[in-house]
């Protein structure tokens, strides 16, 4: 592996935007850290840190950095659409309008196609992997505990998987939205999400708040189609996707006004919501909490993920001196490659680590005292340890399928996005069922009750359905995620 990667990083084209890739992989260690840091764990039952220590909530202001991965997701998905756009075959037909449309059309399933791939593989297996897992405790009697905890716990990280899906499928009507309109369609999306609050928490509107899923994430998406336009003001991104050298001297500084307006903006309107309405200071999901910035997203959120976003773009510079190190940028290809398997079997090696050391009666000593910070580190080893392990095993299906040879058939496109609304709704399913009483679960998803069998059959069928409208698709960028 290690001259396969070497290989690659020395293969770099220079147009790559090498600080992407360290924010993709970035943003999904902290995510990783941050859940093996909050999961408080007795004998009894799986707890949060910030619930036993409310005065470590002002941290998931830091550490609350999944709006970075939808940011860089938007940026990426621009890049390779319009690659994909590039290269596709010119039309015969008569009508030149009708075949620019066939051709769009051919190119969205091509592009879902590559997209659900990457995302599902590793995806699926892990789901699969774990459904038997949790067959063979039901059928033996078993779920009690620690492992009836585990089942349910381990999909609930798949809710990211779910709603980057509905980024992917929303991607070339966005992206045409944003090329008429630039900051304003960001605006339109915005607004919309300050509407929905409004309509919550003034209005009393029931069940409004679930819009918010649509349009705070989409929002942030959004920002990342203006970075690929270089109009975040750092000099990242463009038509082409280059990456260009940051800026000396004053236009250095002029560079930085956007990202310093974006996160100063972000970071008081975030403080003055929380300290004036009714959102809570937690930028992740507290238990028995009634209001909560994560589920559904809040206004709240959004301003936070504006401060997240102009701070890394404010990063940006010093990042690309340490990233043309050839050793730094190695270590971001290798984990390039294997971020969304770890980030899929995290939850499982953590809960594997507690499990060991229960079955060895070894104490676990109460949440945040002294005994439990003191064992942190030797818990923290041990996932990383164990994940490395499970990333060994699993980190070959993270890597998608060559296109075929054949470009998408006329008329592909709703058939796509017919089996990317399935993969979407079966993976949130998924994410809000577990596998905790496999056979009897059910959860309401839309007003419909689902249970994981059906979820797994759902994300199944749709992405077959994406397989078979997108197959033959030209390949186009390769700027992850």
């Amino acid at each position: 592996m290690g001259s396969a990667v070497r290989v690659l990083a020395e293969a770099t084209p220079a147009t790559r935007d090498r600080y992407v890739d360290l924010l993709r992989v970035g943003s999904l260690a902290v995510v990783v850290l941050g859940h093996w840091m909050m999961a408080a764990v007795t004998p009894d039952g799986v707890g949060n840190l910030l619930a036993v220590v409310p005065a470590l909530q002002p941290l998931t202001w830091l550490l609350q950095v999944m709006p970075v991965f939808f940011f860089v997701g938007g940026f990426s998905h621009a890049l390779s659409y319009r690659s994909l756009l590039r290269k596709r075959p010119e039309g015969s037909a008569a009508s030149a309008s009708a075949a620019s449309t066939t051709s769009a059309d051919s190119v969205y399933a091509a592009f879902l196609r590559a997209r659900l791939q990457r995302l599902l593989r590793p995806t699926m297996v892990f789901v699969l992997v774990w459904g038997v897992v949790a067959l063979l405790v039901q059928l033996l009697g078993g779920g009690g505990g620690l492992t009836g905890v585990t089942l349910r716990l381990v999909t609930q990280p798949l809710w990211f998987i779910g709603i980057y899906l509905a980024m992917v499928a929303f991607t070339p009507p966005l992206l045409r939205l944003h090329e008429r309109y630039g900051w304003g369609a960001f605006a339109g999306l915005a607004g919309a999400a300050a509407a929905v609050d409004v309509l919550r928490f003034a209005a009393g509107v029931p069940y409004v708040e679930f819009l918010n899923f649509a349009f705070v994430w989409l929002a942030v998406h959004q920002l990342g189609f203006l970075r690929a336009d270089g109009r975040l003001g750092t000099g990242a991104g463009s038509a082409s996707g280059a990456g260009s050298t940051p800026s000396t001297g004053l236009g250095a500084l002029r560079s930085l006004r956007v990202p310093a307006l974006l996160a100063g903006g972000g970071l008081i309107g975030a403080v003055v919501l929380v300290a004036a309405g009714p959102y809570p200071l937690s930028m992740v999901g507290m238990p028995g909490e009634k209001v909560s910035n994560m589920a559904p997203p809040t206004l709240a959120l959004l301003a936070h993920g504006l401060w997240l976003v102009g701070a890394v773009e404010l990063l940006r510079a010093p990042a690309a001196r340490l990233l043309a190190r050839p050793r730094a940028w190695r270590t971001v290809v290798a984990a390039n490659g294997v971020a969304m398997t770890a980030f899929l079997w995290h939850l499982t090696a953590m809960l594997g680590v507690y499990g060991a050391l229960l079955a060895l009666d070894v104490p676990l000593p109460e949440p945040a005292t002294a005994a439990w910070w003191a064992q942190t580190p030797l818990r923290l080893a041990a996932a990383a340890a164990l994940t490395a392990a499970l990333v060994a095993a699993f980190r070959t299906f993270e890597h998608p399928a060559p296109p075929s040879a054949t470009t998408p058939a006329p008329g592909s496109g709703p058939l796509a996005a017919l089996g990317a609304t399935l993969c979407l709704l079966g993976v949130l399913g998924l994410s809000m069922v577990g596998l905790g009483g496999l056979l009897e679960g059910r959860t309401a998803l839309i007003a419909i009750p689902v249970s994981a069998p059906a979820a797994v059959a759902m994300t199944l069928g749709g992405w077959l359905l994406v397989e078979r409208a997108g197959r033959g698709a030209v390949r186009g960028s390769d700027q992850r995620p």
